[in-house]
């Protein structure tokens, strides 16, 4: 089948948040739009279905968006024949189901479109439990295909006898991200960041970002830098008396780390082109926007040894990549990356090569291709 034949259904089978606009839900939830414009980039046709309370037909960007309002099933297989009537009348070759939770819901369209492939995106999802493995070895027993941002985290779900034997596994990004390299001293004139180097955290203040790590290698490394300076954005921040008593009482981060609070998402751009230096702390990710956000905007990124930021760094050959909760690891890191960083030029290189949206969409293409060749379609 050739490319230009080809045409792929998103279905987001998470309800939309409601009282939203269509428009309202694109700004809320930016996935929605990015992920199929990747895989449209590649000149393939894409369609879109949104589970919503609201009906709603529009087209951006030469996708077609349908929020289809969930209520209209009583039950699993009611609401799989809504979703397969739809997916018929738009002749879909391919169904991208969004989330590895929704095994059910997708099985319940098979049970009307039986030779329609269904390749699943991994979005931070966790394996099932042992007793309810059985009951997702059915759901997936006949998946086409299921991608993640690396293979590795692929590896809890294998293990677990998810998938059928003739399920195709594929290592694609999750996403990818807007952001441009702008001008670094125009941005640090509009941000007020300075340092040397200009280092910048953005991410939640809590126990999975483990902030507390990354502020003892920040004061190891400031023994070499004592330019350094760390700038940290942030949402929720259950951690942040630990963090403010940490900075208080040592004298080496103390004028050192600054904390800006929760920072509009277009101002996170500015950040990010003001910074040398990325850092983040991150004990599990299924991809990393933050990552994605800073390598978009040049920035090096100084980030944990975890499979899906191996993945974005291309193994740490963009960046430095240090021990997660080893904060003598990330002051080495941080040094060598101040001594010898990856250029902006550089990690922009690596962004548009494998991260950019168009990177994105060949790997789409590639996948849907497969999966295509694999069910004789």
């Amino acid at each position: 089948m050739r490319k230009e034949t080809v045409h792929v259904t998103h279905i987001n089978f998470l309800p939309a948040p409601a009282g939203l606009s269509a428009a309202e839900v694109f700004e809320h939830w930016p996935s929605v739009v990015d992920i199929p414009e990747a895989a449209a980039s590649s000149g393939i046709r894409v369609s879109v279905i949104q589970a919503a309370r609201h009906k709603e037909r529009l087209t951006r960007n030469g996708i077609e968006y349908h929020f289809m309002p969930v209520g209209r099933g009583k039950t699993l297989l009611d609401r799989g024949y809504h979703f397969a009537d739809l997916l018929d009348h738009l002749r879909s070759n391919v169904l991208h189901v969004h989330g590895l939770g929704f095994g059910d819901q997708a099985l319940a369209i098979s049970h009307y479109l039986p030779r329609l492939p269904v390749l699943f995106q991994d979005h931070a999802d966790r394996p099932p439990r042992w007793w309810r493995r059985s009951q997702w070895r059915a759901w997936y027993a006949d998946a086409a295909g299921a991608t993640f941002t690396s293979l590795e985290l692929a590896k809890p779900f294998t293990a677990a006898g998810v998938f059928g034997a003739g399920t195709r596994l594929f290592a694609i990004p999750e996403s990818s991200c807007r952001f441009t390299p702008g001008d670094r001293a125009q941005a640090r004139s509009e941000s007020g960041l300075y340092g040397d180097p200009c280092v910048v955290w953005v991410g939640h203040l809590s126990g999975g970002k483990d902030p507390l790590t990354v502020l003892s290698g920040v004061a190891q490394a400031a023994e070499q830098l004592p330019s350094l300076q760390l700038w940290c954005a942030f949402g929720s921040a259950p951690l942040l008396a630990q963090v403010q008593q940490r900075i208080e009482q040592d004298a080496r981060l103390a004028g050192r780390v600054h904390l800006l609070g929760k920072v509009p998402h277009e101002r996170i751009e500015r950040l990010m082109q003001s910074a040398d230096l990325f850092v983040s702390g991150s004990r599990a990710e299924s991809c990393g926007y933050a990552l994605l956000e800073a390598m978009a905007c040049g920035a090096c990124p100084v980030v944990t040894d975890i499979p899906s930021f191996r993945a974005l760094t291309d193994g740490g050959r963009i960046g430095q990549l240090w021990s997660c909760a080893n904060a003598a690891s990330l002051a080495d890191a941080l040094v060598r990356a101040a001594g010898k960083r990856s250029s902006p030029a550089q990690v922009r290189a690596h962004f548009e090569q494998k991260l950019s949206f168009e990177a994105l969409g060949r790997q789409w293409a590639e996948a849907y291709a497969q999966v295509l060749a694999g069910t004789g379609r």
